[in-house]
């Protein structure tokens, strides 16, 4: 599905029966929406939620802004070039969506920079927000910085074919994937080579890096907030580490934090039952 949201086009699908509590799921750098796994979404949406996960824009099916170019990394890091775009940009575009839903407002779910997104998208949009979980998120990039391992991974240059975007990944996740859990390599293989057939797009994926770069510290605004808020961090992730996650629970007034020892930057299905409860316990507060 595809709606007009923002100026752009936003690809979308939805779990669950309409009306429904309403639930937005986003996730994070170059990722597509179908990280947000298929079984993971008809468990939420079990739960009575009506889910909608949906392509960033640059990613997957969503509009690339090709005619930006690819940003100077380098200069956005020492401040003396610009972004493309911003996190406020991405959080409009999910402003948009929801108009194009009909949904007068939602629960946000980020994980990532989607969490990031999400917690723009309180900031900018309050109205629109019923309840905010953000996951292996952070405030700020200078707040759980990542490992030094971790970091390559994010500048490591793009592959160039099908084939060598699924051996990156496999390379990717056992690095930044949950120590405390088996790695599942055939689930990863699947969606490297399913994102690559849906929009394989490096330079739109540093777009969106320079956009996280560039989007400053949201620690002052997000103490504003006056909504139920769940944080969950994983406590061996090395790409936002758990200082992230702690910032963001400290943040935002009243939120929960929730750990998981072993819980690198992803989401390991056997941690699904405990973070599905979470959420549904969230929706159920309004």
């Amino acid at each position: 599905m595809r709606a007009n949201a923002n100026g752009i086009e936003i690809a979308y699908e939805s779990f669950g029966r309409p009306g429904g509590q309403p639930l937005l799921l986003i996730m994070g750098l170059g990722s597509q929406m179908i990280m947000w796994d298929d079984e993971l979404c008809e468990r939420l949406a079990e739960q009575g939620h009506h889910v909608v996960r949906y392509d960033n824009r640059d990613v997957g099916l969503s509009t690339h802004l090709t005619e930006l170019g690819a940003p100077d990394l380098g200069a956005v890091m020492a401040g003396t070039g610009t972004a493309p775009y911003l996190l406020a940009d991405m959080a409009d575009d999910a402003a948009g969506l929801l108009d194009a839903l009909g949904w007068e407002a939602a629960h946000v779910v980020g994980a990532s920079m989607g969490g990031m997104i999400a917690q723009e998208l309180a900031i900018r949009h309050p109205d629109r927000v019923l309840t905010l979980t953000s996951i292996m998120s952070t405030p700020s990039p200078e707040i759980g910085r990542p490992t030094p391992e971790a970091a390559a991974v994010l500048f490591s240059p793009p592959a160039r074919d099908r084939e060598a975007v699924v051996a990156g990944a496999l390379e990717v996740w056992r690095i930044l994937g949950s120590p405390g859990y088996e790695m599942d390599r055939d689930r990863i293989a699947r969606i490297a080579g399913l994102a690559y057939d849906r929009g394989h797009d490096p330079a739109g994926v540093s777009r969106q890096l320079a956009a996280v770069l560039a989007s400053g510290d949201r620690t002052e605004r997000l103490a504003a907030l006056r909504i139920p808020a769940l944080v969950i961090h994983g406590e061996a992730d090395p790409l936002v580490q758990l200082e992230g996650g702690k910032a963001t629970a400290a943040a935002i007034p009243g939120a929960r934090l929730v750990t998981y020892p072993g819980m690198g930057h992803d989401l390991p299905r056997p941690l699904w039952d405990p973070i599905i409860r979470e959420i549904a316990a969230l929706t159920a507060s309004r």
